[in-house]
């Protein structure tokens, strides 16, 4: 869109409201920069396109881009690209954030008559997190709500332990996870009959119409600050420790593993529970044990990411490892990965680790006789094998929609996860996905299969030959506009495909607005939906294969999968 001469006076006039209020100096020389750039509105007559030569021109586009829109404040409460402006992660949008959650807070304390409200606060490695952390400590502690800081950065899970153990109203981590590394975010948690779960509907609009009171009528270095909040005691990084070691229930058997925090802060917490444990320590990736928010070896410290397990794939290979293990950079993800059958290194998928973490769940559950109202659950967009597990052992099973906020609300919830690495097998402690209690997990399989003589993929062959093989796809079509994707999406549903690559779909329907299924006749499943934060639309894919050995179940579920995945994206680029 064009930028004419009442939208520079806009902008410059939103520029000018951010920096009487900024109390980060590198923000302020950053935007007076971007500022001196522009220099004065151009003509009436004179519009800025995208087009548009010169780097006055380009300042003005930049300052479109960042006060043009607000960073939006939802389900996964903040998370955007560091600098100023409205549209990025800064601490007067935090200071605006705290405040408006603080005044939240205070009013659902009164309107339930439970009391002073209180929040603990954790933040991981990340460029600024300390001192967003700590504004938002300040300020929530100002404004009426009893702050407890976490004592030093800390895993995203110690954090969510932290709201349950503390008996909290609710909890804030600062971390972007694995966004990229100039990300940061904010990431909020409820108490009370939430449970410590991440905000739903509707609590996450209200914070939002708080915060967004607090940005149109304060301005932050004018609000009200105390020091006076509490440091959490190490007692709860011990309690959580001690928690999360109880999650292994097998007998310690030597292993060789590899392990890396990707740069984040993961080691420290890890290292205590393998101690208490007995397991002796990894293998550790030195270029990435020590936490550090530049991520100097990799830019997108996501463990889903092509080339960011190099180094530890590596590190594998020179000492003759028996399995990897990978955290995000604030240990809420956890990465697997194995020697496949060429001998080279490979990162299981988080649908190959889900169902088998099901399975164990499921195993442990039937041993101690407590099936009964016990349920497993799964996002829609990840693979059906757990409702199998769930079937054999008498065991309820429920599909949510995408994210730990909803899976971690599932009725009687025993285990939990989502295909993008994300696992909950602790949920009596933790109310969201875990990547050091589901590392306690996963070396309790693999110590039990090495002392049989077993690897991790001798139980996913065993888990093809009782339940089916399942293979999962993911392919997605890329567009020029965001724009583009309501437009392809709607017509999808007025012309919902019959037959994919000769196939019959057997059923289609709409789960929510984003979310399209497809049933096919040779048992495929194909969920279609928009991507949330790139102009592409996703196709998961998931087959399976029934008939035969496990090499040839696994075979035809590949086949099925590929043949329909590609069927799918053909379909999707017709309609553009």
């Amino acid at each position: 869109m064009p930028i004419n001469h009442q939208r520079q006076l806009a902008l410059r006039h939103a520029a000018e409201r951010w920096l009487a209020q900024d109390p980060d100096d590198t923000t302020c020389v950053e935007l007076n920069a971007i500022l001196t750039a522009a220099g004065e509105p151009t003509s009436v007559q004179d519009d800025i396109t995208p087009e548009t030569p010169g780097e006055a021109a380009a300042a003005w586009r930049e300052l479109e881009d960042r006060f043009g829109t607000r960073l939006a404040f939802g389900t996964a409460g903040l998370r955007g690209r560091q600098g100023a402006g409205t549209n990025r992660m800064n601490r007067v949008l935090v200071a605006q954030a705290a405040r408006g959650f603080a005044d939240y807070l205070l009013a659902r304390a009164e309107r339930e008559g439970t009391g002073q409200p209180s929040i603990v606060i954790g933040y991981d490695a990340r460029i600024n997190s300390e001192r967003y952390a700590r504004d938002t400590a300040e300020l929530m502690q100002a404004a009426g709500v009893q702050a407890t800081l976490l004592p030093r950065l800390l895993p995203t899970p110690v954090l969510a332990f932290a709201v349950r153990e503390l008996g909290a109203s609710a909890g804030v981590m600062v971390t972007a996870s694995h966004n990229p590394k100039w990300d940061n975010g904010y990431k909020v948690y409820l108490g009370g009959t939430d449970g410590g779960s991440q905000i739903v509907s509707p609590a996450d609009a209200e914070i939002a119409a708080c915060i967004d009171r607090v940005a149109n009528e304060e301005l932050v270095n004018e609000l009200p600050r105390s020091n006076d909040y509490q440091l959490a005691p190490e007692s709860i990084i011990d309690a959580y420790v001690a928690a999360t070691a109880r999650v292994f229930q097998g007998t310690v058997q030597p292993l060789k593993i590899v392990y890396t925090p990707m740069h984040g802060v993961g080691w420290e917490t890890f290292q205590k529970v393998l101690t208490t444990l007995g397991i002796p320590d990894p293998i550790v990736v030195d270029e990435q044990i020590e936490p550090d928010g530049s991520f100097p070896t990799v830019d997108f410290p996501n463990p889903e990411e092509p080339g960011a397990l190099d180094l530890a794939f590596a590190a594998a290979e020179r000492t003759s490892a028996d399995i990897v293990i990978a955290h995000d950079p604030d240990a809420d993800r956890l990465a697997v990965a194995l020697r496949n059958s060429d001998g080279a290194w490979e990162r299981l998928g988080g649908n190959d680790i889900g169902k088998l973490l099901g399975w164990r769940t499921a195993k442990h559950l039937e041993a101690r006789g407590e099936t009964t109202g016990a349920t497993l659950a799964t996002s829609l967009v990840s693979s059906p094998a757990l409702s199998k597990v769930a079937a054999a052992y008498g065991l309820g099973y429920a599909e949510t929609l995408t994210g730990f906020k909803w899976i971690s609300r599932a009725e009687g919830i025993v285990y939990g996860y989502e295909e993008a690495l994300g696992y909950l097998v602790n949920p009596e402690s933790v109310h969201d996905k875990d990547g050091i209690s589901a590392s306690v997990a996963i070396l309790e399989m693999a110590m039990q299969l090495a002392a049989e003589g077993r690897t991790i993929r001798d139980l996913d062959a065993e888990f093809a030959e009782r339940f089916g093989s399942f293979v999962s796809v993911q392919k997605s079509v890329r567009f020029e506009q965001v724009s583009d994707i309501p437009v392809v999406m709607t017509k999808l549903r007025g012309a919902l495909p019959t037959v994919l690559e000769g196939v019959t779909v057997t059923s289609a329907e709409e789960i929510d607005k984003d979310i399209i299924r497809l049933r096919l006749a040779d048992g495929t499943r194909v969920m279609v939906r928009p991507s949330g934060t790139e102009p592409k639309i996703k196709c998961y894919v998931d087959a399976v294969g029934m008939e035969g050995t496990a090499a040839e179940r696994s075979a035809t579920a590949r086949a099925a999968s590929s043949r329909a995945a590609n069927a799918m994206a053909e379909a999707l680029i017709k309609l553009s």
